[in-house]
């Protein structure tokens, strides 16, 4: 009795599908995340300042604001952002077609 609604539960609340994006999402940040790190930053990197630009602050007493690794956390969550954006509008449009 408990195990078929527990069952139900799973198929009613697409539980198998949330774990599936769950585990898409982590792979994707991951992916971006060394996309930056690795592919991006080495670029801009000649154009900024000297040093590890994750490690870039601005001190001012003992006020410290750590600006690198907050436009490093920026620039990763506007590509996952984008990267979500198009793969949504091509779910999207494929839907349309598909109904039509």
């Amino acid at each position: 009795m408990v195990v078929k609604e527990f069952l139900e539960f799973l198929k009613e609340y697409k539980v198998a599908s949330l774990a599936i994006a769950f585990v898409m999402g982590s792979a994707s940040t991951a992916l971006i995340n060394s996309f930056v790190k690795d592919m991006l930053m080495p670029v801009i990197l000649p154009l900024a300042s000297t040093g590890p630009w994750r490690d870039a602050v601005f001190v001012m007493g003992p006020v410290r604001l750590a600006y690198g690794a907050f436009f490093a956390e920026l620039i990763n969550f506007i590509l996952l952002a984008t990267v979500v954006f198009i793969v949504v509008k091509k779910i999207i449009k494929a839907e349309k077609n598909g109904t039509k």
